[in-house]
């Protein structure tokens, strides 16, 4: 029986509802959170996250700006601009594009935005609050992992899970949010053993380890909920046909219509799962429209909840209130 496939699409739609919701109620109390966004350069990829999170903003109501410098920008220079979205009391949230140019010391600017503004989550002391359970402000794409599961109704407590990847972005903040869940957690990474056979054990299996269909059907427990977190941009042929097998030569119509689209776009989005797993698994999230879209409206809902801790406008009622 194929997976229950997981819709993150909805999901995330219904989070910002729920923001768009909570930030009109603070417009009337004269209270409008905002965001800053900081981008360095002109990587392509960075600009297009950049815009959907602007959109994002503007959608759901939140003040949003952006600030673009140049590509030879220096540390001090981010280093005064982030100084400057600490003072103002109209910024709720401050976001700093990753990658940033080589000459910059991305570590000591991100360790620079005030951790009350720190939207990504991703300053030590945001992180110190997460592994003690305080309140604080949670990395985007791992709450928005733990939503999914939530709102799917997929119990999290009692169970065992597997976080393949141990990044500071995504693998460990998905296992503490896990943990604090009362799920029994392992992380995998590179060097551990026999990884298939650990990943087989996992009642709730999370993928992100950044490698294209990596995780096949060998490596998930028959009904395991699957969580898909790469996402891999395939340009080769060879890679297509590993993970898609025959397509228009005999393959399913769905994968006949991606191979399609491979031939006129010369490239497709594959995510750390193997497609085979959807053949296995109880349940599934797809890529794309599984976890990309919750890691924007979790970025909204980071916002507003930063703008309430900040200006004690009371108890949030977005998403879980994580």
């Amino acid at each position: 029986m194929p997976a229950r496939i997981l819709d993150g699409t909805k999901i995330a739609g219904d989070i910002r509802n729920e923001v768009a919701a909570d930030v009109k109620t603070m417009a009337a109390a004269g209270i409008r959170p905002g965001l800053a966004v900081v981008l360095v350069g002109h990587n392509p990829a960075s600009e297009i996250y950049v815009r959907g999170k602007v959109k994002a903003s503007e959608q759901v109501g939140l003040y949003s700006e952006q600030h673009t410098l140049p590509e030879t920008s220096t540390t001090a220079e981010l280093l005064a601009l982030v100084e400057d979205l600490n003072r103002r009391d109209e910024i709720d949230g401050i976001l700093v594009q990753l990658p940033l140019p080589q000459q910059v010391d991305s570590k000591k600017v991100l360790m620079a935005v005030d951790p009350a503004k720190d939207v990504d989550g991703f300053h030590p002391i945001n992180v110190g609050f997460l592994s003690t359970q305080r309140p604080g402000l949670v990395p985007c794409t791992p709450a928005g992992v733990i939503e999914i599961l939530k709102r799917s109704h997929i119990s999290i407590a009692g169970q065992e899970a597997v976080v393949v990847g141990r990044s500071d972005i995504v693998g460990k903040p998905a296992a503490m949010l896990l943990l604090n869940a009362n799920a029994t957690v392992t992380v995998c990474h590179s060097k551990t053993r026999d990884l298939w056979a650990v990943c087989r054990r996992a009642d709730i299996l999370v993928a992100a380890i950044g490698r294209a269909g990596m995780i096949t059907r060998d490596f998930v427990k028959p009904g395991a909920t699957v969580i898909d977190v790469g996402m891999n941009q395939v340009t080769d042929p060879a890679e297509f046909q590993r993970l898609f097998g025959g397509g228009l030569a005999g393959g399913s119509a769905a994968n006949a219509r991606r191979e399609a689209a491979f031939r006129a776009k010369g490239s497709t989005l594959v995510g750390d799962v193997h497609p085979d797993v959807a053949e296995v698994a109880g349940a599934l999230t797809p890529v794309p429209g599984g976890v990309g879209p919750l890691t924007i409206a979790m970025l909204m809902y980071n916002t507003v909840k930063a703008a309430k801790m900040r200006r004690g406008s009371g108890q949030w009622s977005v998403a879980s209130g994580q």
